[in-house]
């Protein structure tokens, strides 16, 4: 039975290059490195008042009741891992990310939004670093808060504003409390788009749109070689990414450059080109999307020449 929702934290921690683990230590080797390396997260969790919920190949998710344990737990396990290498001939790390919200418990494993941001934290940490969402940074007591700083801001699906993405600085060096402290800033963007007639802007407002056959879709594509849901495109932090979701694939031509065929890929936009569904431009001159990107204004709007 499931228990009433309630803030927690929410911490995953995976090892690092655990691919090249196996290929250069062995199978046998390596699974029992990298199962020392999930004992001692375990180990360091539970001393921080966590409870390990699962553990999956080589990533464990922990469930702390604050914000402030699981920093705690992060920075420790981290530290320990610098300090104490599980092996002697490579080198072990450990990728963290945790997030502080509304999460529900059921059958001893932890469902919700704020889960799958913490997910979503983890993918972004390098070794050796831990990451946390701005939410959870205004969680922590102040002498942990200092210890972070803001990295980047994410653009994040099903959620209306950027994420704003921190770092949690467990190292001593004052060295490493600088390092990073002029990285630069997403700057705001945004891209045209022109279909027939019919003009488009995506921005911070407008993050994404859906193109294809479908009449559901924001641009709708009457070409039988284009699939019902063909494409999107959608905007992740400083830039616009044009991703096929299609049987036939998308063509993207970038002006001056020659054109990508893309199947179940994606590819970001940049200064001003189109786009066709289902076959090459040449073969499809009537249902073509234009695009002009900020940052790289053309002479003209789209579609006003390089036909």
């Amino acid at each position: 039975m499931a228990d009433d929702v309630r803030n927690l934290a929410v911490l995953f921690a995976d090892v690092a290059g655990s691919t090249r683990l196996y290929e250069t230590m062995g199978d046998a080797e390596a699974l029992a490195t990298i199962g020392r390396c999930l004992a001692l997260v375990r180990s360091v969790c539970e001393g921080h008042g966590g409870r390990l919920i699962k553990t999956i190949g080589d990533e464990a998710m922990v469930m702390f009741a604050q914000a402030d344990q699981a920093a705690e737990a992060a920075a420790e396990m981290q530290m320990r891992l610098s300090e104490q290498p599980l092996s002697e001939r490579v080198r072990i790390a450990i990728r963290v990310g945790f997030n502080y919200g509304p999460a529900i418990e059921v059958e001893n494993d932890v469902f919700g939004d704020s889960v799958n941001v913490a997910a979503r934290m983890v993918g972004l940490a390098k070794a050796e670093q831990v990451i946390l969402s701005e939410q959870t940074v205004a969680a922590l007591a102040p002498a942990l808060r200092s210890r972070v700083r803001q990295i980047d801001s994410l653009t994040v699906k099903g959620k209306h504003d950027d994420i704003a993405i921190y770092e949690l600085i467990w190292q001593d060096s004052e060295a490493e409390l600088t390092a990073v402290t002029m990285r630069p800033r997403a700057v705001p963007v945004h891209v045209r788009l022109r279909h027939g007639t019919r003009e488009l802007e995506l921005d911070e407002a407008r993050p994404s749109c859906s193109i294809g056959r479908d009449q559901q879709n924001d641009v709708v594509i009457a070409d039988r070689m284009a699939s019902r849901t063909h494409a999107r495109i959608e905007r992740r932090r400083d830039k616009f990414v044009v991703v096929d979701q299609s049987t036939n694939g998308t063509y993207v031509t970038v002006e001056g450059e020659p054109e990508v065929h893309l199947r179940r890929e994606e590819l970001m936009l940049r200064g001003r080109g189109h786009i066709s569904f289902g076959h090459a431009r040449e073969d499809n001159a009537g249902e073509v999307l234009e695009f002009w990107v900020s940052g790289q204004p053309p002479a003209g709007p789209p579609g006003s020449g390089g036909r």
